[in-house]
């Protein structure tokens, strides 16, 4: 996966996104930091949706900053116009159906296997106000577009390339940075080993692995991540 499509299109190549292994550790430590820290401060009149929006406005804020810092841009990790939106719907749609299939296979052959008797009916409590209320669900889908859109700043964007950098004298190092921030996206939404966890796990895994496979430009996994998560709230009324 290391040396996959180095010729990629639009011109953004797995260098242009690198630091020094020093520098993407020091990146690191404040970046994560701020992820989790920021998950301590209660602002209960936002609501689950602002909360959200605030913990990744926050993260993505100091992501940026280390990024002019270092002389970067969110160009450099591929926040940039796609060559062809053709291509981009079909990277989306990739995606969606990567993300389909592995969550299938999770649910029937290992979930009962790691979690036995485990409630699989169980849902948040967080979208009990979805239930019926399809004005809610108008009022609040366009806070869950952007929420969508900056993970995948936060974690396909700044996290997996950071991680790439800090492992890029090791074997298989873009592996290890796929792996590694698809573990953070499922940890960070469940914050336990959980069903929740795992299959937030196998769709960073799922996106990871095909941002870094199509030329690493952000925009079909946005596109993808705005598809899954409309999906999920509809489901939810």
């Amino acid at each position: 996966m290391k040396n996959v499509d180095e010729s990629r299109s639009p011109a953004l190549s797995k260098q242009s996104a690198q630091v020094q292994p020093l520098h993407a550790l020091v990146d690191l430590a404040i970046f994560l930091s701020v992820m989790f820290l920021v998950r301590e401060i209660k602002f209960d009149s936002l609501g689950f949706w602002g909360y959200s929006l605030f913990k990744s406005i926050t993260t993505v804020g100091v992501a940026t900053l280390l990024l002019y810092f270092r002389k970067q841009s969110w160009k450099d990790l591929g926040l940039l116009k796609p060559g062809s939106y053709k291509k981009m719907l079909v990277v989306a749609v990739i995606i969606l159906l990567g993300t389909v299939v592995s969550i299938m296979i999770f649910e029937m052959f290992l979930r009962d296997i790691l979690f036995t008797g485990t409630d699989s009916a169980s849902k948040s409590n967080s979208f009990s106000e979805l239930e019926g209320n399809i004005p809610y669900f108008f009022s609040i889908i366009f806070f869950v577009w952007i929420e969508s859109s900056l993970e995948e700043l936060q974690d396909r964007g700044f996290s997996l390339n950071r991680f790439e950098s800090l492992f890029t004298k090791v074997p298989l190092s873009t592996i290890l940075a796929v792996l590694m921030q698809a573990a953070i996206f499922g940890f960070r939404h469940s914050y336990d080993f959980s069903p929740r966890s795992i299959t937030t796990g196998l769709i960073g895994l799922v996106f990871g692995a095909v941002y870094v496979l199509t030329g690493r430009n952000l925009w079909p996994l946005i596109i993808a991540h705005i598809v899954l998560n409309t999906m999920s709230m509809v489901e939810r009324i």
